[in-house]
């Protein structure tokens, strides 16, 4: 994965990725970063707004690449259409604007993030509730952690019914001192569990204002 920009975003995306054992190519025009990063991840001094940079590194050997640039939005935009002429197959980038990302979405980035925006959507749908993770994948769906209202406790997934009766579905379980497992019918719901469920966003929200 091409990853461009090695700020606050782009750094620490790249390091995590690597970390994965994903592999990893991170793109910087500035030559103090890449000094500073190259002993960590892979990285080479490029300046992906020229097209003949990304000819130079190869770029469109890669399956996937990631536009972190969010200093300037013409570079941002520079990069991210030059990685559509490449053909990459997967594109996201950061935006720092609606604005800004209704942009990077028109020119043909496939998915454009928000960071400072969706975190704090995340924190909004968690305080005071019993959401303690909320992720919106695409077109409203979304996956939460949370607590199981109490109408839950000690029965299992299928006597629950809880698809038919709220519209969501329950994709798995953590209990206490246990790893995750993905539920079954059968899964029992204890009241220390949290739940991993998934659905449309407006319905998880009142399926967890439940009591």
């Amino acid at each position: 994965m091409l990853v461009f920009g090695l700020g606050r975003f782009g750094s620490a995306l790249a390091d995590t990725l690597d970390s994965m054992d994903v592999e990893v190519l991170a793109v910087e025009r500035d030559p103090a970063v890449v000094e500073l990063w190259s002993k960590r991840i892979p990285c080479v001094e490029a300046n992906g707004a020229d097209p003949r940079a990304l000819e130079q590194i190869g770029a469109a050997d890669f399956a996937a690449a990631v536009v972190g640039v969010g200093t300037s939005l013409e570079a941002s935009v520079l990069i991210t259409g030059n990685l559509v002429d490449v053909g990459i197959p997967e594109i996201w980038a950061k935006a720092t604007s609606v604005e800004h990302k209704r942009i990077l979405e028109r020119i043909g980035a496939h998915h454009v993030v928000l960071p400072e925006s969706d975190a704090g959507a995340r924190v909004a749908h968690s305080v005071g509730g019993r959401m303690l993770d909320y992720i919106e994948i695409e077109d409203g769906f979304t996956i939460i952690k949370m607590r199981p209202p109490r109408e839950t406790h000690s029965f299992t997934l299928d006597k629950l019914d809880l698809k038919g009766k709220y519209g969501v579905h329950v994709i798995g379980v953590k209990r206490a001192g246990e790893e995750f497992e993905y539920a079954t019918p059968e899964t029992l719901v204890g009241p220390e569990d949290l739940l991993v469920v998934a659905g449309e966003g407006e319905l998880l929200e009142r399926f967890a204002q439940r009591p």
